[in-house]
């Protein structure tokens, strides 16, 4: 089955960036839409970004647009969120997370691969 697992967090200042990366093994990316989530405690999983690989389409929540920028590296069956202009609200568990084709109905309950989650933590 399709594995994941991310890598890339760590503590930044405000305004600083981080590259985080979601390696896929067992299967291509090319039939999965890949999405970032985030979480902070006491809060719902929240979409940040995700990627219909079919067609490349991107898709961002409004909160990270203009910030964020999710891409894919085929040869390395790999997708990737740069994270700029990063703010201490951004601070979360971030995850990785696989479904088959399709970006739509962008919620948590309809992902059924995860990746073992990172922590970025942005200081002020």
């Amino acid at each position: 089955q399709l594995r994941l697992v991310e890598s890339g967090g760590g503590l930044v200042q405000s305004g600083g960036s981080l590259r985080l990366s979601c390696a896929a093994s067992g299967f291509g990316l090319d039939n999965y839409a890949i999405g970032w989530f985030r979480q902070v405690p006491g809060k719902e999983r929240e979409g940040v970004s995700c990627m219909r690989s079919l067609d490349g389409n991107t898709f961002y929540a409004d909160s990270v647009k203009g910030r964020f920028t999710i891409s894919r590296d085929k040869a390395k069956n790999t997708v990737y969120l740069q994270m700029n202009s990063l703010k201490p609200e951004d601070t979360a568990v971030y995850y990785c997370a696989g479904r088959l084709y399709y970006c739509s109905d962008y919620v948590a309950q309809k992902f059924a691969y995860w990746g073992q989650g990172t922590q970025v933590t942005v200081s002020s």
